[in-house]
């Protein structure tokens, strides 16, 4: 064979540069094969707790895992998208796989451990109840509050797995245990008339678990819904601090369950995520990770778990691992649909949201526009409808837009009215300074007519730079002076000062979401804790 001196020259000229191309390809991702081997799992907020041992396990195995967590009706969300491809998925509740519009692509699931939505009740209030004594079922504690004899913090029902599967649970049980939930029974009105009796308990909302636990911890409440393990983890916190513990009810007529199934994503992927997929299934279902599930409060089956978690699984807290737990039946997909449509528009509390919108000079140009862009989406019925996030007719939202003062205040005292409001934003301009604090407290007298019982009040401020106008004293004095519990939620954007609205949120039992990287993102976050 002959070679062509020539070109073999040019070509070895030539490798060096090919190989930095390739190089520099590579990093930026044109050719990404590291990308490409990735075991990629999509999984619930509260399954961060195992990412090291998981992660520690998979590069054992050699495998490249890369874990992105959501909320669970997120990832349902997620993947009926397709934006995003995943080779596996780890959520709270199997309920949530079958909302999904290719639910054929998830195979091979199985669940991990078994962790129950209970309420817990603060023990003396429990003991006064008669909850400590007596079994509990899901009336008994509907009775209590309509009796007024507590009140109790959750989470959002449309964004959340344990303020989903805790409303199935109730309303299944409040509709006699059916064998099957059926729409027809959805329209039954002492059903609704219950239901909005049982929220009207409710004195906050949280959009995840997490928040859920410090809102408990720093405010004054007396029951809180949430995982069995959350609690239980809870309790060593309060028990740490001298506080008072909470006792666990499980109601008699049922109560949710969540399995944490672990699932393979068939994309038809030609490689080995299968062998890779099992190979964590089967860590996640070992004895070493069940032992490690029990000892931070999770059960392996249904009946409980072994007495060697006695000092987890405490009696004094109303815990029972002896007794088989009677999970709901959760109903077809059409009707949780209806469901969630029915709690929003008729049973949850109704809010009343004061939205401060900083419209100081600093927000001239891209700010602004995102502002007014975002407030459309939330305001917007039919967009907002796409999230979950609409208002309804119920709900009031007041506007107050600043600069180095208080400007203009208007209004709706329907929810699903919002066109006025609309025009409103639409129009508004930028100028001055910045003066976070006198908004914040005229929102606050807003709100505080507002009867607590009818009403969830909330405040949104949203605000790009640091106030050079007002001071924080004047604020914090009179939120104590009005003496109720109203939480200030902060966007940030551009350049805020997350210090100055850090005591905010300090003082108001509330927390900050950054709408740096995407004001509609933070919005959607800020919706589901009112």
């Amino acid at each position: 064979m002959k070679y062509n001196s020539t070109k073999v020259g040019i070509i070895l000229a030539l490798m060096p540069i090919i190989l930095i191309i390739g190089a520099i390809c590579t990093i930026i991702g044109v050719v990404d094969y590291k990308e490409s081997k990735t075991f990629r799992l999509i999984s619930s907020n509260s399954n961060k707790l195992f990412d090291k041992d998981l992660t520690d396990y998979a590069k054992k195995e050699g495998i490249d895992l890369k874990i992105d967590h959501y909320g669970d009706l997120e990832i349902v969300d997620i993947l009926n998208s397709g934006e995003k491809e995943y080779d596996g998925v780890w959520i709270s509740n199997s309920t949530w796989l079958y909302m999904l519009e290719n639910s054929y692509l998830v195979t091979d699931s199985k669940s991990i451990a078994i962790d129950p939505v209970v309420m817990g009740i603060k023990k003396s209030k429990a003991e006064e109840l008669g909850f400590t004594t007596n079994e509990v079922y899901n009336k008994d504690i509907l009775k209590a509050i309509n009796d007024k004899k507590f009140n109790y913090v959750m989470t959002s029902v449309t964004k959340t797995n344990t303020g989903a599967t805790s409303y199935f649970a109730f309303l299944n049980s409040l509709a006699g245990s059916p064998e099957v939930l059926t729409s027809e029974m959805l329209q039954n009105e002492q059903l609704i008339e219950d239901l909005k009796s049982f929220f009207k308990g409710v004195q906050r909302v949280s959009g995840d678990d997490e928040y859920l636990t410090k809102m408990f911890l720093n405010g004054k409440y007396d029951a809180v819904i949430n995982y069995e393990s959350s609690l239980i983890d809870l309790n060593k916190k309060l028990e740490s601090e001298n506080k008072e513990t909470l006792y666990l009810i499980y109601p008699k007529d049922g109560v949710a369950i969540n399995d944490m199934p672990f699932a393979f994503i068939n994309r038809n992927q030609g490689d080995n995520r299968k062998e890779q997929f099992k190979l964590l299934q089967d860590y996640l279902r070992s004895n070493k990770v069940r032992e490690k599930l029990a000892s931070k409060g999770f059960r392996s089956w249904y009946g409980g778990t072994t007495n060697k978690y006695d000092n987890v699984f405490k009696k004094e807290w109303g815990i029972n691992t002896e007794e088989y737990l009677i999970s709901l039946k959760y109903p077809n997909k059409k009707v949780m649909d209806e469901a969630f449509n029915l709690y929003i528009n008729g049973l949850r509390k109704p809010t009343h949201v004061v939205f401060c919108l900083d419209v100081s000079g600093s927000m001239y140009g891209d700010g602004i526009n995102d502002l007014i862009n975002s407030m459309d989406y939330v305001l917007d019925q039919e967009q907002a409808k796409k999230d979950k996030l609409q208002f309804s007719d119920k709900d009031k939202i007041t506007i107050i837009t600043f600069n180095e003062k208080v400007k203009d205040i208007t209004n709706t005292y329907y929810g699903n009215d919002t066109s006025g409001l609309i025009r409103f934003v639409d129009s508004l301009g930028t100028t001055g300074g910045t003066n976070i604090y006198d908004p914040s407290a005229k929102a606050i007298e807003i709100l505080k007519d507002d009867n607590s019982e009818e009403y969830t009040k909330t405040v949104i401020l949203m605000t790009d730079g640091q106030s050079n106008n007002g001071d924080f004293r004047t604020l914090s004095n009179y939120y104590k002076k009005v003496g109720q519990d109203i939480p200030i939620y902060s966007i940030t954007f551009g350049n805020a000062d997350d210090s100055q609205l850090d005591e905010i949120a300090k003082l108001t039992n509330a927390k900050i979401f950054d709408g740096k990287s995407g004001l509609k993102k933070a919005f959607e976050e800020v919706r589901s804790y009112n």
